[in-house]
């Protein structure tokens, strides 16, 4: 008798936290659904969709080339400074957070023209 209510008791116990567990992964697939779904459904259809590749046609000759030098840089720098061997702080800190500092303060100045 003792053994059954033992199994009982456990078996409620068992079932307690599959139930906890098929709630919690429930309650995380209504957020990442709402946090994706209730945009597009609110979301105004006021300008076109430009695809990518029209976006890429229509850079200027200024950008293209920048685009190329920060790659340039960064595979010379990773080449002269070899992240894989030693230490790679110091190409992040030398390669990666200059082109990222350069290219936010272009987008920066960018913006500020557009508002003229």
């Amino acid at each position: 008798m003792f053994e059954i209510k033992l199994t009982l008791k456990s078996y409620s116990m068992l079932r307690n936290q599959i139930v906890t567990g098929i709630n919690e992964i429930l309650v995380l697939v209504l957020l990442i659904a709402c946090i994706l779904i209730l945009p597009r459904l609110f979301k105004k259809d006021s300008a076109k969709k430009v695809s990518a590749s029209k976006k890429i046609k229509n850079l200027s000759a200024k950008i293209r080339f920048s685009i190329v030098l920060t790659l340039a840089y960064l595979i010379i720098a990773a080449l002269y400074l070899k992240p894989w061997e030693n230490n790679p702080i110091v190409y992040l800190s030398y390669g990666v957070v200059p082109v990222f500092l350069t290219w936010a303060i272009a987008w920066i100045v960018t913006g500020k023209k557009n508002k003229r």
